[in-house]
């Protein structure tokens, strides 16, 4: 009995409450675990670097730790992978016997590959903050401070705004490359409302 209604709950569950999404704020977005801002932070090719300033780069990103402990760091691809497209592809390939469409798929692959070799390089590095607990006017004075705190050890930054989040969020979990245009509430863009509508 007790497991009939366990996955009578979980039916319930939406794709949001698992991720432990709840809602954009006005400085982030707010989860099961605190409210998170996000800051993108321009990346710097060390390559080009002697062994001197980058020691020195080193020591800033310490700083930077050091004054937020808490802060949490990830590197993503700042466009869509192909990875999944491609193997896809490839299994075709093997499988179709009409040398017609076999032609047709191996463009198909070559294209991709093109434009991952244009995207290649395209990666986004962010600082994530969790401020839990707290009313907004002290989020907004924690997320000020930490910019601040990013920004003296060298660092170029910016906080990510609600439709950078959600380009962010879709290319994180492989959903599109257009996250900005996607809708705050599934199926939002066909629902309408009326001046009739508001009055009843």
């Amino acid at each position: 009995m007790a497991k009939d209604t366990t996955q009578k709950k979980r039916k319930g569950h939406s794709v949001q409450d698992l991720m432990g999404v709840k809602t954009f704020t006005k400085y982030g977005l707010a989860t099961n675990k605190g409210e998170l801002l996000f800051y993108q932070v321009a990346p710097t090719n060390i390559s080009v670097l002697s062994h001197i300033n980058i020691e020195i780069k080193i020591r800033h990103l310490m700083m930077v730790l050091s004054s937020i402990p808490d802060i949490e760091i990830t590197c993503t691809d700042s466009s869509e992978c192909f990875d999944d497209n491609k193997a896809y592809l490839h299994d075709r390939t093997d499988e179709e016997t009409n040398p017609k469409v076999r032609k047709l798929i191996k463009k198909d692959i070559e294209f991709l590959d093109q434009i991952q070799m244009e995207m290649a390089t395209a990666r986004q590095f962010l600082f994530i903050a969790r401020c839990k607990k707290m009313k907004p006017s002290q989020v907004f004075r924690t997320a000020n401070s930490i910019e601040q705190t990013i920004t003296e050890q060298g660092f170029e930054t910016h906080r990510l705004k609600k439709d950078e989040i959600k380009r962010f969020l879709a290319l994180y979990f492989d959903a599109s490359m257009n996250g900005e245009h996607m809708p705050d509430v599934d199926g939002e863009q066909f629902f309408e409302v009326t001046d009739d509508d508001e009055e009843d």
